[in-house]
């Protein structure tokens, strides 16, 4: 079980500082390979560990968590099987990070599932669920937290294809895989997002990614609306600036990974099993009467929601 040691923490530990330099150095040779960011290979590994025991609070249940081989998406795999969910994973093709998640969520004493894919085509999302009805027979959570990002200060570097692109995994994917889901799910369900603190903010140097950010608030809204009627609840979670392969490997500013996070209240990034908790609390009876809302694990940036 991981130690609680952020409990109460502000700023960093000189070691957790020192990974973050590392990480900024390799990121002008990972620039090349946007959105390819591998867990494994970074120096500051994110804490993805559940930090308390189960209680049994997705006992019985199915979820799909995309996005779901490193960073947010392995925390809440993690804690979802030791809360006694059964997980499928479904991520793009880092395998080693993938399988690394399946033998978390099997050590919990949960079944796992992967897929890999990309999950802005209509077809493998489609594919996915038919994998995971065929199995378990039932679907009771879906998160949608696939992302990439592609920074770029000048709206005249966003390149059609980079644009494409964005929308197509962070939002496009969410009306696919909500479309394929709808069929199993049953009153008590419940789908949850992931948007970003860049969706209240803004940022200067994500401008199509902080778009993204945007419509999925109002998707998560919108989905809220039309499906509370039916017993299934939509939310989502905002999180602030939180250690993963996304922003280190992904092709950010090197000068900005070396003071990620430090701009926040808390003086630094988050953890993954900082947000994961956001993810349990939605998608089990804790949040029965949440739906529309956005939860914000920033670091203590207060957003007007």
């Amino acid at each position: 079980m991981a130690v609680r040691s952020q409990e109460g923490k502000v700023k960093e530990t000189p070691k957790e500082k020192a990974g973050k330099q590392k990480a900024a150095g390799k990121a002008k040779a990972n620039a090349a390979k946007p959105g390819s960011g591998k867990e494994a290979s970074l120096d500051r590994a994110p804490r993805w560990e559940p930090v308390y025991p189960g209680s049994g609070r997705l006992a019985g249940k199915v979820a799909i968590v995309t996005g779901g081989d490193s960073g947010i998406g392995r925390s809440v795999a993690a804690l979802y099987a030791r809360e006694g969910a059964h997980v499928a994973i479904v991520y793009l093709e880092d395998h080693v990070d993938g399988e690394e998640t399946l033998r978390i969520i099997e050590g919990e004493g949960a079944q796992a599932m992967s897929f890999a894919g990309d999950v802005g085509k209509k077809a493998f999302c489609s594919k996915v669920v038919a994998g995971v009805v065929k199995r378990w027979g039932r679907i009771d959570v879906l998160v949608n937290n696939a992302g990439e990002q592609h920074p770029a200060t000048d709206i005249a570097d966003i390149s059609e294809d980079q644009l494409r692109r964005t929308f197509q995994t962070n939002i496009f994917a969410m009306f696919f895989m909500v479309q394929a889901v709808l069929p199993h799910m049953k009153a008590g369900a419940a789908i949850i997002n992931c948007s970003s603190v860049t969706m209240y903010e803004g940022s200067a140097a994500l401008l199509d990614y902080s778009s993204t950010k945007g419509a999925i608030t109002a998707f998560t809204r919108s989905r809220s609306e039309n499906l509370v009627g039916k017993g299934v609840r939509v939310n989502a979670v905002a999180p602030g600036p939180i250690w993963t392969p996304l922003n280190p490997l992904g092709g950010a500013d090197p000068e900005k990974i070396r003071t990620f996070g430090e701009q926040t209240p808390m003086g630094r990034p988050g953890e993954p099993n900082e947000v994961a908790p956001a993810f349990l609390f939605l998608a089990c009876a804790d949040s029965s009467y949440m739906s529309g809302q956005t939860l914000h694990p920033n670091g203590g940036t207060i957003v007007n929601s």
